[in-house]
């Protein structure tokens, strides 16, 4: 028997053990998903598992999330990363019994699996964890999905301090389960979001002529805006302006003083993303102007792009070939999407994985993340936990 096959029967063995426990862990989450910043049952709900392990988390001093380490302190640690908080939409399932139990919240991106899937990996190696191996920190963040990222509240209570290497698993349901997606260098995109005010005098529908038509102008705002950020970058790196809110008006028959439009701005350029705060303002002003609007544009800068160390992409390939053979790691794409990892990896080096979460039994559609449907075969949760400790168990074992 080779020494990964060797090393990998304990693990088994504990996943057979824990596998519906640690189910049991996810579905509790899934119907009791909290929105960002306010995740204080899902804190307190993780933290007495920990406690029961014998384990001393602490909450992250925004008052949400934890931070565990295993093993001594001291010296250089790895470190594991779940995200915590759910989305504010409503859980459109049905058909299970774990569905979402609060209004209009829902565990639609998978943040429930990710932390099932560290949980599970930090309890099984802190079963095992060797006397005289560097300590193992399991962070549980909050506020992933609010800009800029509940990373940014982690990293000021030195979660980072003294790591020399972060892992973390995102749900991915283009992929079948079993299968984990990788990419060294960026796999996510940077995000950012942008609200822009509006404002005219206002008047009567009947005599547009006679004012500024805010609603019109909001139009050509939308559909001008891409275009024109995409020409004065001048680059053929790709530029996602998309609105997602525009509010305008009650009155069919009067012509608003104000209108109201928020949008996310993507690309999967580093150098490109770091010019758009000062890009998408200044053609927004341009096109306000042509009509002498006033123009408030408020940009907030969300992510970079995730962007992973090659020999830590290196360590998780190898690993998920130890534990779950060598046909089960593909090349994953950039994702459009952001997310707040990337906070990590401008400080240290790591890899954000790409978990599949597709039954191969389901010829249905996939539904995308964000989606009020959005569901998992619940194996992943058994490769995730697999693959975070292989790795960490490779990391311990590299010169």
């Amino acid at each position: 028997m080779s020494e990964a096959a060797s090393e990998a029967l304990p693990l088994a063995r504990w996943m057979t053990e824990h596998e519906e426990e640690l189910v049991a862990i996810r579905r509790h989450l899934h119907a009791h998903p909290e929105v960002s910043g306010e995740e204080h049952a899902t804190t307190e709900f993780i933290a007495e598992r920990l406690e029961v392990a014998g384990l001393r988390p602490r909450i992250v001093r925004s008052g949400t999330g934890l931070i565990c380490d295993v093993g001594r302190s001291g010296g250089p640690l790895i470190a594991l990363r779940g995200d915590i908080d759910g989305l504010p939409i409503a859980d459109e399932k049905d058909q299970v019994h774990y569905r979402s139990q609060n209004a209009g919240v829902a565990h639609a991106c998978g943040h429930d699996v990710h932390s099932t899937v560290v949980l599970g990996a930090g309890l099984f190696l802190a079963h095992q964890w060797p006397e005289d191996a560097p300590g193992l920190r399991l962070i549980f963040q909050p506020a992933e999905e609010r800009v800029p990222g509940g990373a940014l509240d982690v990293i000021d209570d030195g979660g980072l301090d003294g790591v020399e290497a972060i892992y973390g698993v995102h749900c991915d349901p283009k992929l079948d389960v079993g299968l984990i997606g990788l990419r060294a260098g960026p796999i996510t995109s940077a995000a950012d979001m942008v609200e822009i005010e509006l404002s005219g005098p206002g008047g009567h529908t009947a005599r547009p002529e006679l004012t500024i038509d805010t609603v019109s102008l909001a139009a050509a705002v939308i559909s001008q805006l891409p275009g024109r950020v995409e020409a004065r970058v001048g680059t053929e790196t790709p530029i996602k302006v998309v609105f997602g809110a525009v509010h305008a008006g009650e009155a069919a028959n009067v012509i608003p003083t104000h209108a109201l439009l928020r949008a996310s701005v993507r690309t999967p350029s580093l150098d490109v993303w770091e010019t758009l705060s000062d890009v998408v303002p200044a053609e927004t002003r341009a096109i306000a102007a042509t009509v002498g609007a006033h123009c408030e544009v408020r940009y907030t800068h969300g992510v970079p792009p995730v962007s992973n160390d090659d020999v830590a992409v290196g360590r998780v390939r190898e690993a998920a070939h130890a534990v779950l053979g060598p046909a089960t790691t593909t090349e994953a794409v950039q994702s459009w999407g952001g997310d707040d990892f990337a906070w990590y990896l401008r400080e240290v080096p790591g890899c954000y994985i790409r978990l599949g979460t597709h039954d191969p039994d389901d010829h249905g559609p996939r539904l995308d993340l964000h989606a009020g449907h959005f569901d998992v075969d619940e194996r992943a949760i058994g490769v995730g936990v697999a693959v975070l400790a292989a790795t960490v168990q490779g990391h311990l074992a590299a010169p």
